[in-house]
Order: C-alpha cells, then sequence, then structure tokens
C-alpha cells in the first residue's frame, strides 16, 4: 500500500496535464477549477485499482464480496457520497487495514473482519471511509498541496542561497525548516480530514440504522490494543487515533439518537469465513470454534464456522451433522444452503446440489454467490456450453471484476472457444495492470476471427484502448 500511495498524486497531475488524454479536462490550477475534478478523481480511482491488483493478492471469496458491496452501499444510500459509482478490492491480508482512494475505490483487507467484533464496528469504519470520498479529501489534499508549494519553494530558494553564500549551516536550516513546515502543514491537514470524517461518518452511522456509539468503542479498542506496538497495523498508521480523538468521537456519540444496531447474524457468519481463510490449518479452525460453542453452544456463527472447517479438512459427514441444526432454525438462509450445495458437490452428489441450488435460485435470483454456484455445478455436471452462458452473463453484469474473467476464459477454453479464451484473459489481465500480455492476447484473438471482420474490428478497438491505457499507466510510472 506503501509504495502505490505516492502515484496517486503523480497520476492526478499526469491526468491534469494538456495533451495525455484526449478528454478536455481542466488543468489542475486553471481558473475554472481548482481541484481536480470529479472525472479525472473517477479515471485516476480506476487506474490505481488496477495497479493495486496487480500488486497484491485479493480475496476471491464470492459471499464476502457480496456482503461487503451490499453493505456499503447500503451505507452509501444515507451517505454525503453524490457519485456512487463505487469499486470494490477485498485484499488477502489479515492484517486491519480499509481504505479509500478517489473516484470512489474501496478497499478492505480481510483483517478487518478479524478486528472489528460486530456489524456496527465494521460499519462505522466504512461509514468513515465513505466520508472521505464524499468530502472529496483526496482532491482537497491537492488543493492544499498548490496552496503550499509556492511559499514552500520560496522559502526553500532563500535556503540555498544563504547557504551559496557562505551562510552554511543557517542556509540548510533554512531549507530544514521549510520542508518541516511543509510536512507539518500536511500533517494537519491530514488529522483536519480525519475528523471530518469522524463526523460524517457517525450521522451516516446513525442515518444507516447503526448504533453512533460503534465508533469510540473501535477506535478505543485499537488504541488499547497496539498502544506499545513499535509497529501497528497500516489502518492506524493512516488513521492515528488519538485519546483526544476518542473522546471526540465519543462526545459527538452520544449527542445522537440511541439504539440502532450493533451486530448481525450475517456479519458474524461472515467473519467465521474470514477467520477460517487465516486459521493455520482447518484441523485448528475446528478446535477453535468447538470450544467456542462448548462455552456457548447457541453460537450459530461458530456452528457454521466448524461446518466450512470440516468441510474443507474432507469431513463430509461430520460437516452435514454440524450444519443441520442451522438449516432447521433457518431452512431458507442462503449462507447455509450454500454450504449444503458446497457438501454436496464434494461428495459427488450432483442431483441434490442441482436441486438445492434450484429451490435458492427461485428465492434469490439475483445473488451473486449463487449465481457464481450455478455455473460452477453446470461445469461440475458437464454442461459446459451452459456454465460459457452462465459466466458470460455474470461478466457482463460485472464487468470490472477480475476473478469472473479469469473464470471465463477457463471454461471458454474448455467449450473450444477459442477467440472467446483470449478475449477473457486480455480483460483478465488489463484488470490487473498487466498490459502486454492483455494487448498479446487480442493479438491472438484476431489472428483467429476466420474472416469475421466484425469480430475482428471490435477486438481492434478494444487493443486499441488498452493501448491507450498502457500509456497513460507508462507515464504515470516514468
Amino acid at each position: 500500500m506503501k509504495l502505490l500511495r505516492p502515484t496517486l498524486i503523480a497520476l492526478a497531475c499526469l491526468l491534469a496535464a494538456p495533451g495525455v488524454s484526449g478528454n478536455p479536462l481542466p488543468a489542475l490550477g486553471d481558473a475554472s477549477s481548482s481541484i481536480v475534478s470529479p472525472e479525472q478523481e473517477h479515471l485516476l480511482g480506476r487506474t490505481w485499482l488496477s495497479l493495486l491488483r496487480g500488486q497484491v493478492r485479493q480475496l476471491s471469496d464470492p459471499l464476502l464480496k457480496d456482503y461487503v458491496e451490499t453493505s456499503v452501499y447500503r451505507l452509501a444510500e444515507t451517505s454525503q457520497l453524490d457519485d456512487r459509482r463505487l469499486e470494490f478490492v477485498l485484499l488477502d491480508s489479515p492484517q486491519l487495514n480499509a481504505f479509500a482512494a478517489p473516484g470512489g475505490i474501496i478497499g478492505v483487507n480481510g483483517g478487518l473482519f478479524l478486528y472489528a467484533q460486530t456489524e456496527s464496528e465494521y460499519a462505522s469504519v466504512m461509514a468513515h471511509e465513505l466520508a472521505h470520498l464524499s468530502q472529496r479529501h483526496f482532491a482537497r489534499g491537492l488543493e492544499a498541496q498548490q496552496r503550499m508549494q509556492i511559499p514552500l519553494m520560496a522559502a526553500m530558494l532563500a535556503g540555498v542561497v544563504a547557504a551559496a553564500a557562505g551562510a552554511g549551516d543557517a542556509g540548510m536550516a533554512a531549507i530544514m525548516s521549510a520542508q518541516a513546515a511543509a510536512m507539518q502543514e500536511q500533517r494537519r491537514f491530514s488529522r483536519q480530514n480525519e475528523q471530518e470524517a469522524d463526523r460524517i461518518g457517525l450521522i451516516n452511522l446513525e442515518r444507516a440504522g447503526y448504533d453512533p456509539r460503534a465508533m469510540p468503542l473501535m477506535f478505543e479498542r485499537l488504541m488499547r490494543q497496539y498502544r506499545f506496538d513499535r509497529k501497528p497495523p497500516e489502518f492506524l498508521l493512516t488513521h492515528p487515533v488519538s485519546e483526544s480523538r476518542v473522546a471526540d468521537t465519543r462526545n459527538r456519540a452520544e449527542q445522537l439518537p440511541t439504539g440502532g444496531i450493533q451486530d448481525s447474524l450475517r456479519y458474524q457468519l461472515m467473519r467465521a469465513r474470514v477467520q477460517l481463510t487465516y486459521e493455520d490449518t482447518p484441523g485448528l479452525a475446528a478446535k477453535r470454534f468447538r470450544a467456542m460453542l462448548d462455552e456457548k453452544p447457541e453460537l450459530d456463527a461458530a456452528r457454521y464456522g466448524l461446518t466450512l472447517a470440516q468441510l474443507k479438512s474432507g469431513q463430509l459427514a461430520e460437516a452435514r451433522e454440524s450444519l443441520a441444526p442451522l438449516l432447521q432454525k433457518a431452512p431458507q438462509e442462503l449462507t447455509y444452503n450454500l454450504a449444503s450445495i458446497e457438501i454436496a458437490i464434494a461428495g459427488n452428489r450432483l442431483g441434490e446440489a442441482r436441486k438445492l441450488l434450484d429451490q435458492q435460485r427461485e428465492l434469490y435470483p439475483r445473488s451473486l454467490p449463487l449465481r457464481q454456484a450455478h455455473a460452477d455445478l453446470l461445469l461440475r455436471e458437464g454442461q459446459i456450453k451452459a456454465a460459457e452462458n452462465a459466466y458470460d452473463e455474470l461478466a457482463r453484469s460485472r464487468p470490472k471484476d477480475p476473478d469472473i474473467w479469469y473464470q471465463l476464459a477457463e471454461v471458454r477454453g474448455l467449450a473450444g472457444n477459442t477467440v472467446g479464451l483470449h478475449q477473457a484473459r486480455a480483460e483478465f489481465f488489463a484488470l490487473v495492470g498487466d498490459y502486454d500480455p492483455a494487448i498479446e492476447q487480442l493479438d491472438l484473438a484476431k489472428r483467429r476471427t476466420q474472416g469475421n471482420f466484425q469480430l475482428a474490428a471490435r477486438i481492434d478497438a478494444r487493443q486499441r484502448e488498452l493501448r491507450d491505457e498502457q500509456r497513460m499507466v507508462e507515464e504515470l510510472l516514468r
């Protein structure tokens, strides 16, 4: 993450420079616009996201993706965010972190689910990040930097002149003083942004139906937990928590109406999935979930986690037994039924899996994890063309999801759709910022169009778009 952050400013300047792009966007510093425009931010964020995806491992869990996207869009509905074209990235890291990047990019580490003990705590972090977006803190930061730049350069130039004139130490002191002043101003502006994001995030939490007291509770626990750590988690480096900040958020939260959602079973089920992901072995996870059930037998999330751990270690009969009480209690719960489908598929009981899946599709026809499970089951059933069509539909509805394009490429290969295979691979590579193989894949696709001039023209057009994107990114990284 740290390595990528400086590229945000560089890319913003690149996008604002005349002649770099065909978009008639105002340059930073123009009288017409003192800050980067929303469209520049949108383009910046999408380009930065592709760079991030190419460097950091992501979580591909459809259930977790669906939960994050649904929960954040719910918060966005009551937020001050005008542009709700959001993109999400789930990073495969047990470290605590979440971030918002220009243009509606929301990033979440798997570790957030490990540290946020309730849904309201998780929502408080997401509301805070949405507030950074709604207040356009990145663009305002660029504006503040521009205001500082002339006096900073003047002060540093004075120091250089003094040093050249023989004032040696005094000149160097002037240069260091100017740099220190600039860093202090940046810290001050960052603190202001954090305070503003806290204040607006609290209001949004309450409006979305959550308990706003979760925000100071989360901050206070993190501050206690990492008070004496030499290297706290990335989230606390970018969102420093102090006693005054905790006190301020608590005072503000106390002024808001009491009540609101504190936790939910759905959130705890997602936590169980993440806890299993970062356990050393499924056996250790099963042991921990059993210990939780011994202490509190009513913990449905722990029973669900035990089911998944047993499934992952191949103990299918035990997994079915663990899942049975949950299905009896909530027979239509999608999360439990998906686990039941997974157990059936793992045991090669495809007919049973198909029956369960079709029942759930009638109840939840637009569910992302269910649609993906449907496509995967078609593949297991040997219905290759039907599986390709199912993944085609997923790609149309989620064109920016690299996991979908990766799977679609695999299925098209099995279906003998060579042109489509290369096209899907190209989209996957482009989404992870790997443009050379993306363009090469389109070359391979064109060679196999066999006189289909319309298809070849579409491939040519897409190839030009990718070359333009590649040139922009290469300029950025120089």
